[in-house]
């Protein structure tokens, strides 16, 4: 005797597989999207770091050449030439306006404002020319003032800012323990502009040589 099964039919393929698939390769390529976002973020803040260093690394070049003028020959060696104004020399015998940040304001001003007052060339940095198409311009400008609120002559030290040394024996120290003025103080404020119209400043405060 031959029973009869029963025979089913087979199950409907319902793509449930298929569709878990395609979420999770969705979800892995939005992963890898966000993390080529965020390297190309890495690379390009690391590049204008090390363009901005760049910039820093040319500025700090022209303060050392700006500051060597302070010693014989240059062009402020000698205290009758710095008791005046030498607009050729970008030199003030005064303190400038400065912004909230110290930075004097005639170095914000238009090129036509600057170079009507002061008329020494900026400095183009080595390896650089300007306008081409080769290479990046880079360039620097700066401005020099003695740290003076009036007077000519480096014996009104009332109205400068003066260095302090420390006090040699207890009779020549004040009550902060420091010696007398030594001597006047100078500041030399730069501005690096580079390609894109990026801009870095610099300033530094010396003493002359002795």
């Amino acid at each position: 005797m031959i029973t009869s099964l029963n025979m089913r039919a087979p199950r409907r393929e319902r793509g449930v597989v298929l569709i878990f698939t395609l979420i999770i390769l969705l979800i892995l390529t939005i992963g890898a999207v966000a993390l080529m976002k965020s390297m190309n973020i890495s690379m390009f803040s690391a590049g204008n770091l090390a363009f901005r260093q760049d910039l820093v690394n040319q500025g700090e070049q022209a303060v050392a050449t700006v500051m060597a003028e302070f010693t014989s020959p240059g062009v402020y060696a000698n205290n009758p030439a710095t008791d005046g104004n030498i607009p050729a020399a970008n030199y003030s015998a005064t303190m400038l306006p400065q912004n909230a940040q110290g930075i004097p304001t005639i170095l914000l001003a238009s090129d036509a404002t600057f170079q009507a007052a002061w008329t020494a060339p900026d400095i183009v940095a080595a390896n650089y020319t300007v306008g081409s198409t080769s290479s990046p311009g880079v360039t620097m400008r700066y401005i020099i003032d003695r740290l003076c609120a009036a007077g000519t002559g480096e014996a009104f030290s009332s109205t400068c800012v003066q260095s302090t040394a420390a006090g040699t024996n207890k009779d020549t120290k004040d009550a902060n323990g420091l010696g007398a003025p030594s001597s006047t103080v100078y500041r030399v404020t730069v501005r690096i502009t580079g390609p894109r119209n990026t801009q870095v400043f610099l300033q530094s405060t010396f003493t002359k040589p002795n």
